[in-house]
């Protein structure tokens, strides 16, 4: 497995060279997985990807790089230090590096000399390429579908320059995953809401969900839906449920500033019990906070959002595969309970691309209502056994379908009645029982009889996956994990069975307080016995995890 990092100033082409040089290791057979560390400027500042590849599937990034390809000084300063002994330096020679690992490359030169100074990162991709025993078989084919026509032959020139400047310092691998999809999280999130039925997107643009309404709009005409870049983000849930409310499945999306702005809208849907998919696209807060990076800061605030109570989902992205069959889990449990569901994920999965199997599509299973049939009055809250009354959609029924923020009897019609509103609230909060029955227990990871038992959720997935791996093979301890994706209701089952086991429990989360950690605490009496967190907006490594542990131990 290899791992390199190309890094700029925003501005530099860094993103469109690490896309392009991506997309090249893949069909070359390669796993790749890589992510982004962006500043939160339009041009300077330092920008770098980690670009990881393998013939074996990657689960996450890595820190330890076998190579670095610098645009600017800065990238050399900041990141020299985590090359291994035998990885290189590709650079300009403008730059100031004295090593015998550098590669000087002109590229700026060649590149003016070619006609466009922008052409220097399609020299240096012919240069990796070359450096990892590659060949230009793909290059045509790919900068194709990146690149104009018009500026196609100079850039494929380029990477034939690159390529003939440099010698081959590592073998190619035989990897099987050309065939596979190359996405980033939201882009899975995207497709597997389009798989699920979406047909009403609204949202305004907040980082890091952005990409989320952008991808849905290239798709709009082919996947015959609406999306709507509302005023505000209060405006954005309230189209989302009036979308809803019409029969029309309907997400809204942001990063936790905007989850502010929802929250009253978010109790409408549970108090008029109108199916909504809202995806929280968590950034390190308060405030703006670090509106380009990562953190697992929102999951309190999200089980209790909004003044009231009133059933709720919770989904943690874990994966690439995850975010599309969870999301069109959310709206299939969205629909059958008539609920809010919450899709947590973060900027690491958000923004960070991998390659995917294909998708099985006889994995997907769409919860779709059934017409209601009803004799007499139609009652769109009636009391049932399970609390979840029937639903009809507007413009389709000689019923009347209503929908009510205020507290309302069986027909919809307000009311202060306090043995009605006691009877409403158990209905509503009936689901919950029945809901608790589907949900899905966290994954386990590692040795069935472990020692030490890791407990993460979400984005934290790869990471922790990654040190079970690496602490099982260097030590004589054994480690395994629970990662958790439904989070709220939170599934007890496997976490009981494997705590008794257990002689260490550590909860990895990228918050300050181990917000998961508390919420087990809260349901089971479940004590954590230490934390590894990380919430400097930059996501933790496997290897990170496994070095701290070893630490702690001694080692």
């Amino acid at each position: 497995m290899y791992n390199i990092l190309i890094g700029g100033a925003a501005g530099q082409g860094v993103d469109t060279t690490c896309a392009i040089l991506e997309k090249l290791l893949k069909q070359s057979g390669y796993h790749v997985f890589s992510t982004k560390d962006l500043m939160s400027r339009v041009r300077g500042g330092h920008n770098f990807t980690l670009i990881r590849f393998g013939a074996e599937e990657v689960a996450s990034h890595s820190y330890i790089l076998d190579g670095i390809v610098a645009f600017n000084q800065e990238t050399v300063e900041l990141h020299r230090s985590k090359l291994n002994s035998n990885g290189f330096i590709l650079c300009d020679p403008s730059l100031s590096v004295e090593a015998n690992n550098v590669v000087k490359i002109g590229m700026n030169d060649i590149a003016k000399k070619l006609g466009n100074p922008k052409v220097a990162g399609s020299i240096s991709i012919g240069a990796i390429l070359k450096l990892f025993g590659e060949t230009l078989d793909h290059i045509r084919n790919v900068f194709a579908k990146v690149v104009k026509p018009e500026y196609l032959d100079i850039n494929l020139k380029a990477v034939e320059i690159g390529y003939d400047s440099v010698e081959q310092q590592y073998p190619h691998k035989d990897g099987v995953y050309g065939d596979w999809m190359l996405l980033t999280g939201n882009q899975a999130l995207s497709l597997g809401a389009i798989t699920a039925g979406l047909k009403f997107y609204s949202a305004y643009p907040m980082s890091p969900s952005t990409s989320i309404m952008e991808y849905l709009a290239g798709k709009m005409t082919e996947a015959g839906i609406v999306v709507e870049q509302a005023e505000d983000e209060i405006a954005a849930i309230n189209m989302a449920i009036g979308a809803s409310f019409v029969g029309a499945r309907a997400m809204t999306g942001t990063s936790g500033g905007g989850f502010c702005l929802m929250v009253e809208a978010l109790g409408l849907s549970g108090m008029a019990e109108i199916p909504l998919v809202v995806a929280d696209i968590q950034r390190p807060g308060p405030v703006t906070g670090l509106p380009t990076r990562t953190e697992q800061s929102d999951l309190n605030f999200v089980i209790s959002a909004s003044h009231g109570e009133f059933p709720r989902m919770v989904i943690a992205l874990k994966n690439h595969a995850d975010a599309f069959y969870q999301t069109i889990r959310a709206f299939n449990m969205a629909e059958k309970y008539q609920i809010p569901v919450i899709i947590l994920s973060d900027q690491y999965l958000a923004d960070s691309s991998a390659t995917v199997e294909p998708f099985d599509i006889n994995k997907i299973k769409r919860y779709c209502a059934s017409e209601e049939q009803y004799d007499g009055e139609y009652l769109r809250y009636r009391f049932t056994t399970n609390g979840i009354s029937p639903r009809l959609l507007p413009g389709t029924t000689k019923g009347f379908a209503s929908a009510d923020s205020d507290e309302h009897d069986e027909r919809g019609w307000i009311t202060e009645s306090a043995e009605i509103r006691v009877q409403m609230m158990d209905k509503r909060l009936l689901k919950l029982k029945k809901l608790e029955l589907e949900l899905q227990e966290p994954e386990f990871i590692g040795n069935d009889s472990c020692e030490t038992l890791f407990l993460g959720w979400g984005s934290t997935y790869g990471p922790i996956k990654e040190a079970v791996t690496i602490l099982n093979r260097q030590s004589s301890k054994r480690f395994g994990a629970l990662v958790f994706g439904d989070v709220y209701p939170l599934p007890v089952k496997y976490l009981t069975e494997k705590i008794k086991k257990a002689k260490r429990i550590i909860n990895v989360e990228q918050n300050a307080t181990g917000q998961f950690a508390q919420l087990i605490r809260e349901k089971t009496g479940i004590v954590c016995t230490s934390s590894i967190l990380k919430y400097d907006g930059r996501q933790i490594s496997g290897e990170q995890i496994a070095e701290q542990v070893l630490k702690e131990a001694g080692k």
